[in-house]
This record gives structure tokens, sequence and C-alpha cells, in this order.
């Protein structure tokens, strides 16, 4: 008798995956067109697990408008793909330099680490899942996965640490496995440049900034 497959959840930390690959540097730029359910699925083990769901948790920069519609669309082809997005957003804070007394505004974002906790508290305690994956380097999830290996000891986490954010904090280390998402890894989920519907319509396409050598390290998308 052939038992059924465990079922794997994905919660995606969207601005430490994203941060993560810009630092791969502008010739790279085309991995920021990452298909986040094929990107997943790479550490599903298919003999004996499905992917059931992705969560991508993130905030549209609207200060910035062209990071902004280059966000919207990677959003909008990985909404077709099946992931679910989860919008937190920014906060403008105003900041003073203690040095020259010059003041500016500076964006924040908040939501998002509190968003991907709460969902994968929640989906333990609703029997969503049999084993999370969880990508971030952040230790602030660290108190969100204790609660749930505590609270639901058959269920398992695993952290998929970000590209060049190998040197998570020993609290993720200690209570989890770890894999490391490297270059291959992304290469291999590429979506592609045009995608459309079952109609012929297009659904989204890759920013032209992400087919060229050009680097904005700070933007968000």
């Amino acid at each position: 008798m052939q038992h059924p497959k465990k079922r794997v959840t994905c919660y995606i930390d969207g601005f430490n995956l994203y941060h993560a690959t810009v630092e791969l540097g502008a010739a790279h730029r085309r991995l920021k067109w990452v298909n986040l359910w094929r990107l997943a699925n790479a550490f599903v083990k298919g003999s004996t697990e499905q992917l059931a769901g992705v969560y991508y948790f993130t905030a549209l920069a609207d200060w910035l408008p062209e990071s902004r519609a280059r966000h919207e669309a990677f959003i909008k082809a990985n909404e077709f793909q099946g992931v679910t997005v989860v919008r937190g957003n920014f906060k403008a804070k105003r900041k003073k330099c203690t040095q020259c007394g010059a003041t500016w505004v500076a964006h924040e974002e908040k939501q998002s680490d509190v968003n991907l906790a709460i969902h994968l508290v929640h989906h333990a305690h609703m029997n969503l899942f049999d084993r999370a994956l969880v990508v971030t380097a952040d230790s602030d999830m660290c108190s969100a996965i204790d609660m749930v290996l505590a609270e639901y000891p058959q269920k398992s986490i695993a952290v998929l640490v970000p590209p060049n954010r190998y040197h998570i904090s020993r609290e993720l280390r200690g209570k989890v496995d770890t894999y490391k998402i490297k270059r291959k890894h992304l290469e291999r989920s590429i979506l592609d440049e045009n995608i459309f519907d079952s109609n012929g319509a297009l659904v989204a396409r890759i920013p032209p900034s992400y087919l060229t050598d050009t680097h904005d390290k700070h933007p968000p998308a």
C-alpha cells in the first residue's frame, strides 16, 4: 500500500531573497526574474513529498514608480504560477544626521516578517502542511519556528538560506535543517521572458532592465 505524500509549504521572506540575489552582481540581474514555485520545488523530495503551496511576503515601494512596476510584474508572473502573495507596507520615517543636522525621509519595510511568522504558526495549527520550508537568513523567525516545533512535534521545518547569506545565526542553525539556495537553483528556476495565459493574453513580461548590465542595489524589485 502506497502512503500519501507529505505536504510541503514554502514561506519566502521576499526582501531577504531579493537583496541576496542583487548582491550576486549586475551580470546576474536576470536571476531576479525567478519562478518561486519552481525554486521551492527544488527542495521537495518528489518521491515522498509534494509542494502544497508557496507564500511570498513582500511590500511595494510606492515612492519608486519604476521599481514598483518591476515588482508588480514579478508578482503577477508568480501569482500565475500559483504563488500566494502576502503584502506588507513601507512606513515613511524622518531621520536626522547627528553630525551635520541634515534631515531626510527614509522608508522602512513593515509587516513582512510578522506576516510570515503568523502564517507559519496559523498553517501549522490548521494542519495545512507536514513540512515547512522557510526562505530566510533572519533570526527573527526563531520564535515562530520554536512555537511550531514545540506545539506540533509531528511537523518539521527546514530553512532555505538565500545566496551568500550562509552565515545564518546559530539560533536558526541549531533548531532546524538548513539548505543553501545556490546560484544554480536560481538559474534553473528562471521564468519565461513573456508569460501568457491559456488564451494567449500577456500576463507579465520581464522588466527590460533585467536583460541588461545596469545595476541598482537598493530598489526592491
